[in-house]
């Protein structure tokens, strides 16, 4: 019969075990950690305590593993959302970006998205039915290039085309077009939207859209955006990846009640 652990001994071999696990990340102890006041015997007991316990229950390590990696994600997610209340007015409540819904909406949504992202693109259907049902609902647009040199063009031109009053129609249109990334393609797409080509194409490399795009790249990674699309939900909550629209409304749900 497996025999269990003490709660108080597995609580200190836990304990140890994240010790012992930042060490071997190369972590070592300051002077004042390492100083523990036990003698050398009393240490040498308490890592043949922890070693024994590893031995008889590996799931110990795991456990502090994962205990360290969510105290990580807790301490990542609470640096993000300061950096949002620090910049609250370049983020829900920016004057500089497209913002669909209402203007005046009380619930703030920012989404950070690149154009070229197939999440990003897959969850548009689902951001018009938010909109459509949440009538207080303000969402700020923030695109950035993450995904190389085709995601900057595409983020110039979308930029640029906020410039003719077309940002959403050329928005929609760049990103359901399938054909390979070039100023071709932009032409193409802004003439079908009734843009004019020429003055985009000339705007997407303009000092006003290089900055916008610039602002936007700062503000991600003062969160330290990790990928697109990415939702920030006042200053209450951020989710990364393509949430669903059950999820989304859910976040919408728990920031209203946040107040």
């Amino acid at each position: 019969m497996k025999k269990l652990i003490p709660s108080s001994i597995r609580h200190y071999a836990l304990a140890g075990a994240s010790c012992l696990f930042l060490l071997g990340a190369g972590l070592a102890p300051t002077p004042a950690t390492a100083d523990t006041g036990f003698t050398p015997a009393q240490r040498a007991e308490i890592v043949s305590i922890m070693r024994n316990a590893l031995k008889t229950d590996p799931s110990i390590l795991s456990e502090a593993i994962t205990a360290l990696q969510t105290q990580a994600t807790a301490r990542k997610a609470s640096s993000a959302l300061d950096a949002v209340r620090r910049n609250h007015a370049q983020f829900g409540q920016s004057t500089t970006d497209v913002v669909l819904g209402n203007p005046h909406g009380k619930l703030e949504v920012v989404e950070f998205y690149d154009p070229r992202c197939p999440y990003c693109r897959k969850v548009l259907a689902d951001l018009d039915t938010l909109v459509a049902s949440e009538p207080d609902l303000k969402l700020v647009e923030k695109v950035i290039p993450v995904l190389g040199p085709n995601s900057v063009m595409d983020t110039q031109a979308i930029l640029a085309a906020s410039l003719q009053n077309a940002y959403v129609p050329f928005q929609k249109a760049l990103m359901a077009d399938a054909a390979s990334p070039s100023t071709d393609r932009i032409r193409r797409v802004a003439k079908k939207v009734g843009l004019d080509a020429d003055r985009l194409v000339t705007d997407m490399k303009s000092p006003k859209v290089m900055d916008m795009m610039r602002q936007n790249l700062d503000l991600a990674r003062s969160i330290d955006l990790e990928g697109t699309p990415t939702f920030v939900f006042g200053d209450k909550e951020i989710i990364p990846g393509a949430a669903s629209l059950d999820e989304l409304k859910a976040a919408l749900t728990r920031l209203r009640k946040a107040g």
